[in-house]
């Protein structure tokens, strides 16, 4: 059973049209020196915090004092299919949005999710900063997922919030669009560019909003684009207390589902700390899915999209920041 679906969907109305000839995309140029920064929703139509946190962000009439500033709707198409009593098939239209980000898949043009990438794709590869928001399938904490350079993790301890920061590699069955291009470069050839991808919670959870709106405040803070004195005055109550601290959870493998039929033992939701190697999680198929070392966290555990070839956890060691 789905948790209740509390979020409602936003009314994106006079800003779903954009101001850049792309549908949902709006760009702001302050005129003077200073970062391209992105932020971007729906790349999911059935997670709706972000959508809510750049109409809040249109809504405010805030502009980029330094640099340029991109606010981007992805997949409309799926958000247009929204119903909360079925959420789950509006998380895409024909393909996840988010495994389509390679030039060969994109190029193919064969699907309404890529063909949607590559209108996009000018605006990401023009960016020198990315926050990408998303929501999750089951209950958990925030989560900021960095990518595995260190300057992303430099730019999550910077912004000091939320608790939980995943250093992972990506996704089997497919590139994020936090990867893509330059931004899943190594440190030493990617210049200025920043890329963080932040769950911010279930997608029905009115929380999850709360945390969208602090996490592109913080992100724009921290991008110099927008004094803080200017996001408070604009954004009231959209920033939330630090977190006391922050762990690094270190992703060391997926699990891959090998069939729609793997299944748990227990109703995790993720960041259980598993006490000892070998512990049993699991099924997949008939084989017995085990923890790899004591105490293992488990990384956003579900089975709403188990089929052959999807991640449905994965597993990570800890460190505090």
């Amino acid at each position: 059973m789905s948790p209740h679906f509390d979020l409602p969907a936003p009314d994106l109305g006079p800003w779903r049209a954009g101001n850049t000839g792309t549908e949902g995309v709006w760009q702001f140029d302050s005129g003077k020196p200073g970062r391209h920064v992105l932020i971007s929703a729906l790349i999911h139509g059935n997670e709706l915090c972000g959508a809510w946190a750049l109409k809040g962000l249109l809504e405010s009439g805030l502009r980029p004092q330094a640099g340029r500033l991109t606010l981007m709707f992805c997949n409309l198409a799926a958000f247009d299919r929204f119903d909360p009593a079925n959420h789950d098939a509006a998380r895409f239209v024909e393909q996840d949005m988010n495994r389509q980000w390679s030039d060969e898949r994109i190029a193919a043009a064969d699907t309404l999710e890529r063909r949607r990438c590559a209108a996009l794709r000018p605006f990401v590869a023009q960016a020198d900063w990315l926050l990408d928001l998303h929501s999750m399938h089951e209950p958990c904490a925030p989560l900021l997922l960095t990518g595995v350079q260190p300057r992303n993790l430099q730019l999550a301890r910077a912004m000091a919030a939320p608790e939980h920061i995943v250093i992972d590699a990506g996704h089997k069955d497919g590139t994020r669009m936090r990867d893509y291009g330059r931004f899943g470069l190594a440190d030493d050839a990617a210049g200025d560019s920043r890329s963080l991808l932040v769950e911010c919670g279930f997608h029905g959870d009115v929380a999850s909003r709360a945390v969208a709106q602090d996490q592109c405040l913080r992100f724009l803070q921290a991008a110099g684009v927008v004094d803080a004195a200017n996001l408070a005055r604009l954004l009231p109550g959209w920033r939330l207390a630090d977190s006391p601290r922050q762990w690094a959870l270190q992703v060391t493998g997926p699990v891959i589902a090998k069939s729609e039929r793997f299944a748990f033992n227990q109703p995790f939701t993720g960041l259980e700390v598993i006490a000892k190697a070998g512990t049993v999680i699991g099924d997949n198929d008939g084989e017995s899915v085990t923890t790899p070392y004591d105490d293992c966290v488990l990384v956003m555990p579900s089975t709403r999209q188990a089929r052959a070839g999807v991640t449905v956890v994965r597993f990570a060691s800890r460190r505090a920041l």
